[in-house]
């Protein structure tokens, strides 16, 4: 879990997203939930991650962002 976010923290900072040992489960699932990969699934999660945010990475941030205010 989380594996990937180390990469992500340029985009949690445009999303306005401040990743906690809290939060990070929930974060997670939101991201799994955007690349719809089934939860827990790391490394195909990270592979559809970097597709999304190549094709459009403002797109991803304003999902992320939309989705975390949702929860």
């Amino acid at each position: 879990m989380t594996c990937y976010f180390r990469h992500l923290n340029d985009i949690f900072d445009k999303a306005g997203v401040t990743v906690t040992k809290e939060n990070k489960k929930e974060v997670d699932r939101v991201i799994h939930s955007i690349v719809g990969v089934e939860y827990k699934n790391c490394p195909a999660a990270w592979r559809e991650v970097k597709k999304k945010i190549a094709e459009d990475e403002e797109s991803f941030v304003n999902m992320l962002k939309t989705k975390m205010a949702e929860n």
